[in-house]
């Protein structure tokens, strides 16, 4: 019987200030086949405090589903692509239908022990 933790998929969510930055990342995670699909939905107004003041800015959203062993790989991706000094990375743990599942692990290259993406 599969254990329900095999047919787990991650979802990661960040925001940036536009659509372009948007578009950069999920390109960039896309090309490292470090996720099977990335959402991108514009529209949002965060407010939030920063180094001491209140802000109000509009941000696009992404979500990046991809397998749990991308995580530290995504992480990694962040630092150096992302443009906010503090990105939102928030992780979710999604048990996805079996269907699913095999597609994002036929489209992602789960880094292997040394952080390279296994080879295709």
């Amino acid at each position: 019987m599969e254990d329900r933790q095999d047919r787990d998929i991650l979802a990661i969510t960040t925001t940036v200030g536009s659509r372009a930055d948007a578009e950069r990342l999920a390109r960039a995670i896309l090309e490292r086949r470090l996720a099977a699909c990335v959402q991108v939905e514009e529209g949002l107004t965060s407010f939030y405090r920063w180094q001491g003041k209140d802000c109000e800015d509009a941000e696009v959203r992404l979500t990046i589903k991809t397998l749990p062993a991308c995580e530290a790989a995504l992480g990694e991706l962040f630092l150096e692509k992302h443009p906010y000094e503090v990105p939102q990375f928030l992780c979710t743990s999604m048990r996805a239908s079996a269907e699913y599942l095999a597609w994002v692990r036929a489209e992602v290259r789960a880094p292997a022990a040394g952080g390279e993406p296994d080879p295709v």
